[in-house]
């Protein structure tokens, strides 16, 4: 599978931008860390702290966020000869088949599990992947150089399986193993996520109680994320959604009366624009989305966007450009450099906004 387009950004992001451990473990709080604000009608960017996310908004907007929960997808493995795996499990629930997409990939004694490149991977049909407690995987068959189709025969059922032999993804990017809550929003209510809605992470309850006291209004969808490596920068794949019918009425209020309607995050970009008409109407949907959002696409429910740092490569990028415009995307990531924020699931954020 490849990117539809060549998102790429001319620019490069230096090593030590990358935000190696929670903010909480850098001295600072969830809420506290930097926020750049671009907005699409005048190509303005300002420099802010997440904690003015209320009074950058106005009364009458709506903020959509993901309650999806992180689940601890990385498994410890072994191969037939013995050789230590991590198996990352990207999707919660099985398909029509009853397999379920995973990542093989290589440990590195006291470091992250590392990329296998595919003429390196082990991976082949048939290949029996040894678990703890007496599960296994067994591949079935290849979905992208890097994915897998496997069938799972564990103890008992996935999710108390996870929570009692997993441990949450971890790139090489970040300096040690963090434990699962470290991973979780205050949104987080309905398991299934392999990786982090990471957009909705620095908001804590003074200020989701500041937001609702300044008017902004805050509603559910949930999408379940898959596992996205940051080697590959593949196209997104099919995942897991729901957009509940009071939502999509807010949403459609909001609208109406002159509101915004901002997403957190790009999984809550795709799961609306999944459930909207080509009106941009939206309505209650539930099942699996397949959509990849580019310029060309455009949007038609999301009016603004708060996101983390994507790596330049990387495929969410054409989303963020049908959002808020490539010439503005470019200013907002060359600012961020020269700036120095921080990358990655702990770093900073960009809130992008129509004007």
């Amino acid at each position: 599978m490849t990117a539809p387009a060549d998102p790429g950004l001319d620019l490069t992001v230096p090593p030590e931008l990358s935000a190696r451990a929670p903010a909480e473990a850098r001295g600072t709080a969830r809420d506290a860390v930097r926020m750049l604000v671009g907005r699409r009608a005048t190509g303005a960017v300002e420099h802010r702290r997440f904690t003015d996310l209320p009074r950058v908004l106005r009364p009458g907007d709506l903020l959509v966020v993901n309650n999806s929960a992180t689940l601890p997808a990385a498994l410890p493995g072994r191969l037939p000869d013995g050789t230590p795996v991590a198996l990352h499990v990207s999707s919660a629930q099985p398909d029509r088949n009853g397999t379920h997409l995973v990542e093989l990939r290589r440990v590195v004694p006291g470091e992250a599990a590392a990329y296998y490149p595919p003429q390196e991977s082990p991976a082949r049909a048939g290949l029996r992947v040894v678990l703890p407690a007496g599960g296994a995987a067994v591949l079935a068959g290849p979905f992208t150089a890097r994915l897998w189709y496997a069938e799972l025969a564990l103890p008992e059922e996935l999710l108390p399986y996870l929570a009692r032999h997993g441990r949450a993804i971890r790139y090489g990017y970040v300096d040690r193993e963090w434990p699962i809550e470290a991973y979780q929003t205050v949104f987080a209510t309905v398991p299934g996520s392999s990786e982090m809605p990471s957009a909705a992470r620095p908001f804590s309850a003074e200020v989701v109680a500041r937001l609702a006291g300044r008017g902004v209004l805050v509603a559910p969808v949930t999408l379940h994320t898959g596992v996205a490596s940051p080697e590959a920068h593949e196209a997104p794949y099919a995942e897991r959604f729901h957009v509940p019918a009071a939502t999509a009425r807010l949403a459609g209020h909001v609208r109406a009366g002159g509101g915004r309607v901002i997403a957190v995050g790009t999984t809550v970009v795709r799961a609306l624009e999944s459930a909207a008409e080509p009106d941009g109407t939206l309505r209650e949907a539930d099942g699996w989305t397949e959509l990849v959002i580019t310029p060309d696409r455009g949007v038609r429910a999301v009016d603004g966007l708060l996101t983390g740092w994507h790596e330049p490569r990387a495929s969410h990028l054409l989303m963020l450009a049908a959002v808020a415009g490539r010439p503005l995307l470019t200013s907002c990531y060359r600012a961020a450099v020269d700036h120095r924020y921080l990358w990655h699931e702990f770093g900073d954020v960009n809130l992008l906004l129509p004007d």
